[in-house]
């Protein structure tokens, strides 16, 4: 037995059927700055692109859209709180972070931001020397972002730090406003490409437990639901180390960096939350010296 469907049914159906098709594509937005453009930032875009076609099979399909606004760190995260430009970004985590945006418990860089060297005048190199003590280095003047958690976990550890805009700090290291600017293993060599009076200091770096996560609004449940999806089966498939070991910006990172040369001094984070402290039983989440290589 057939039946007749009338022509503006059939209209109403397929018009019904697109509306659907198109709600379930996944709109991401974030943020892209274009007046001061980050070629870091790719490695997040790689693996966030990378982890939402992890999850397409259960949730479907999805589209990035950069949002084209300036905003500093604690801008974004406020936007994000209030649910309004963006869906999503990638901070270091804290305690107080994780209490206003829903953390996507997965460590995006294995931890590298909290293995901190240093970018300094090239003329400045002899003032860290090899044997320098912890409490000599912490009489040195630094500089860090305003607003980064690494700046209170630099306070908290006994440093002398001096804060402002992260976009004013190499110029201000120039000028002598203080004397060393800790950066993570894979920042430095872009951010000091064009300046040849700054160098990457050679013998000492930090260490501390420092993850960088996704976040999303705390009421955007599909969207956390699918990032925790996605990295989950990355890491189990072993597709995440080899993204991390390959791409360009992480690639041979210890190796060009000499991390097995260098004096180490171990520092505590106070900004990290019980649930994070979890995380570092699990050695595939996190960094290791034979790594990288």
């Amino acid at each position: 037995m057939s039946f007749f469907i009338p022509r503006h049914v059939l209209l109403m159906l397929t018009l019904f059927g697109s509306i659907n098709l198109v709600s379930a594509t996944d709109i991401v937005r974030y943020v892209d700055s274009i007046k001061y453009p980050d070629p870091k930032q790719r490695y997040f875009i790689d693996l966030l692109t990378l982890t939402l076609d992890a999850s397409k099979e259960e949730f479907g399909d999805y589209q990035l859209q950069p949002v084209a606004i300036e905003m500093s760190q604690g801008r974004t995260s406020m936007m994000l709180q209030r649910n309004e430009y963006i869906d999503l970004t990638w901070r270091m985590t804290s305690q107080a972070l994780e209490q206003k945006l829903q953390a996507i418990y997965f460590p995006l860089l294995k931890g590298l931001m909290g293995h901190r060297i240093f970018i300094i005048r090239k003329s400045d190199q002899a003032r860290f020397a090899k044997d320098l003590t912890l409490a000599s280095l912490k009489k040195i003047n630094l500089g860090q972002g305003h607003n980064w958690p690494d700046t209170d976990i630099l306070i908290a550890n006994g440093f002398n730090v001096t804060k402002a805009n992260d976009i004013y700090l190499l110029e201000m290291l120039k000028k002598s406003r203080f004397d060393y600017f800790p950066r993570g293993l894979h920042e430095p060599w872009l951010e000091i490409n064009n300046q040849p009076e700054l160098v990457v200091e050679t013998n000492l770096m930090l260490r501390y437990p420092a993850p960088i996560f996704f976040f999303v609004n705390k009421q955007n449940k599909r969207l956390q639901k699918r990032l925790t999806l996605g990295l989950a089966k990355l890491l189990d498939s072993g597709e995440f180390e080899h993204f991390f070991l390959t791409h360009p910006i992480t690639t041979g990172i210890l190796t060009k960096t000499q991390v097995s040369t260098r004096t180490i001094f171990e520092l505590k984070n106070p900004l990290l939350s019980q649930q994070v402290k979890k995380l570092l039983t699990d050695e595939r989440l996190w960094i290791n010296n034979r790594q990288n290589e």
